[in-house]
């Protein structure tokens, strides 16, 4: 995605939970949790899935992660991690 383009929340949800059902539920759309159900609590990623989530949104949507923002709230629900890229893209969270 060119950086200079502001990222449609829709269009980060969409992108995270193609990814999530890819790499972490092995394919099985059917357990893609809910946008704000803890992908952590819910058993989808460990830490070494935090790792690859934050790998996952500076490679796809041109943001750096700062490690201060390697949160719970930044990274633990895909609206967490919708809301922190689009602040970090320059859009508003939503």
């Amino acid at each position: 995605m060119p950086m200079d383009e502001v990222l449609s929340g829709e269009a980060v949800r969409v992108a995270l939970g193609d990814f999530i059902v890819r790499n972490f539920l092995f394919g099985d759309s059917s357990r893609r949790p809910d946008d704000r159900a803890s992908l952590v609590e819910s058993g989808v990623i460990d830490s070494t899935g935090v790792l690859e989530l934050i790998e996952f949104v500076e490679d796809s949507f041109g943001v750096h992660v700062e490690e201060s923002e390697t949160t719970p709230q930044n990274f633990d629900t895909i609206a967490g991690i919708v809301s922190f890229v689009r602040r970090k893209s320059g859009g508003r969270a939503e």
